[in-house]
This record gives structure tokens, sequence and C-alpha cells, in this order.
């Protein structure tokens, strides 16, 4: 898939937006990268709300995520100590009747149970997770569980550096992976 191709059922192709929400995670910024990719700017320019799942390092990550849209974040197993205390471990906003949650590490390398009960004990219908720095897109029910990836550094050579976008819409919500 070339940079700037997205992943997206064409079902949804005429479906009205109401909300768009951009997701990034793992930016792990200066450590693995100096700074965001301009893509994730091109990728996010008509986003309403922005979600980080972690794994900032710095905060002025997020200072410049707020250019774009204002900011929801949880911190990372890799962010250091002023980032953890000031962001929190699991973190909520509510569009619409949609309650979307982030959280960095579900302890996904373990399987869905930990996840599934976050979602049963918060009433998420969205999971925005990170940690695998793997773009990733699960049903299951009515439950969206993604992880938007990396857009700095993807968990292999195999794969591409991503974000994603969630588009409300008053029946449903459209996920997408975006390849930078």
């Amino acid at each position: 898939m070339n940079s700037g191709q997205t992943m997206l059922s064409k079902e949804f192709v005429n479906t009205v937006v109401i909300k768009t929400i951009g997701l990034i995670s793992d930016t792990h910024i200066p450590s693995r990268a100096a700074s965001l990719p301009k893509e994730v700017f091109t990728s996010f320019e008509n986003v309403d709300y922005i979600i980080h799942a972690g794994d900032i390092v710095e905060l002025s990550v997020i200072d410049t995520l707020e250019q774009i849209a204002p900011v929801l974040a949880v911190h990372g197993n890799i962010d250091p100590p002023e980032v953890q205390s000031a962001l929190p471990t699991l973190n909520s906003l509510k569009i619409l009747d949609r309650k979307i949650g982030v959280i960095h590490d579900p302890d996904i390398l373990y399987g869905m149970d930990k996840m599934r009960e976050l979602v049963k004990t918060n009433g998420f219908d969205v999971l925005v997770y990170g940690h695998t720095h793997n773009a990733n897109i699960k049903w299951e029910e009515n439950i969206l569980y993604i992880n938007p990836g990396s857009p700095t550094s993807p968990s292999s050579l195999l794969n591409k550096p991503s974000v994603a976008l969630i588009k409300i819409t008053k029946d449903s919500i459209i996920p997408e992976i975006i390849y930078i």
C-alpha cells in the first residue's frame, strides 16, 4: 500500500459524518523520531478531536497536536515520570451516544480478556489502544477495538507508519487506518 492510502470499506463512501477523531500512538518523540511526520498533519487536518494512546515521551507532542484539534491522551509504558504524572492510564471521551476509551497497553499479548473487561466495566463502544506499534481494527459484536499503529516506529519492516481515524455518523462508527 502506498503512502497516504487508507483501508476503508466501500459501503461507507456516501455516509454523512458528524464527527471525526484522529487516532495516534507510540510517537516516541524525540527518542525514535525528531518530530511528527508531516503526513500526520495532513491526515488530521479536518478532525474534531485527536486521541493519543501513549508512549508520547515528550509532552510537547501534545502541544503540537493541539494546534490541529483538542487532544485526549494517556501515558504509555515508555513515558518518563513527568508524562506519567501529567496523563492518566485510562481516559475516555463521549461523542453523541458513543463512549470512546483509550489505554496504552491493555495486555493484548495475553489475549482480549482485559480489553473486554475494560469495555464492559466502563461502557465503551470503542477502545483505542497502542503499545504494539501495529495498526489493527477488530470488531467484536458492536464494539470496536482499534490500534492506530505508530507514525514514527512501526513494529517491523513489514509494517508501514500509520495513524487512524474514527468517523462517527448517526448510526455507525467507521474506522480507517491511514498508512503514511
